[in-house]
């Protein structure tokens, strides 16, 4: 039994270092406003704030970029035509390279509407309920939906681990708890 975890704390071990070496060895976030990354309600505003902006607008996406730790990740999921469910997992590169040129020519408006939130030591769980509309003026959205929000405090700053998110749609509507009052 002593062999045994003894055992288990050296993979442990060796996992944990072998993961910080491989997140040294990745390519660097730019340099973030050290507004952006002050608090949870900063990070998620700035979040909002940089892929939002009317048709013709380039966004910032080194400013998008910062705000991720290395090897984070962006999940969104839903039903195919099929009625089967699937993901896509993109680092914020691959997000930039996909969705960058389409929010830039149509223009993207992502609102957040509620959230509900976790902290436990270092991590923070949000459960961030959206409205995307096409211009800053809209009434209606087009989408609403679920971001799931994972962050990680350094001591120094907060860092965007992963965004796992869902939208609303026929049988799965937005629960009233996720949801303004009122709505």
């Amino acid at each position: 039994m002593r062999l045994e975890r003894i055992l288990i704390t050296c993979v442990l071990v060796a996992a944990v270092t072998g993961g910080a070496a491989a997140q040294q060895g990745a390519a660097q976030a730019p340099e973030a406003r050290a507004s952006d990354v002050e608090s949870v309600d900063a990070i998620i505003a700035a979040l909002y704030d940089v892929i939002s902006g009317p048709a013709g607008q380039k966004r910032d996406w080194d400013r998008f970029r910062s705000l991720f730790i290395p090897g984070a990740r962006l999940i969104p999921t839903g039903k195919r035509a099929d009625g089967t469910v699937g993901h896509r997992v993109m680092t914020p590169a691959d997000y930039v390279a996909s969705n960058g040129p389409i929010l830039e020519q149509r223009g993207f408006f992502e609102k957040e509407l509620a959230r509900t939130s976790e902290t436990y030591g270092n991590i923070t769980h949000a459960f961030s309920t959206y409205a995307s509309y096409h211009t800053a003026t809209d009434e209606t959205p087009f989408d609403r939906g679920i971001n799931s929000i994972q962050l990680l405090n350094d001591g120094k700053r907060w860092w965007v681990v992963s965004i796992f998110w869902d939208s609303e749609r026929g049988g799965t509507p937005l629960p009233s708890r996720y949801l303004p009052r009122g709505q």
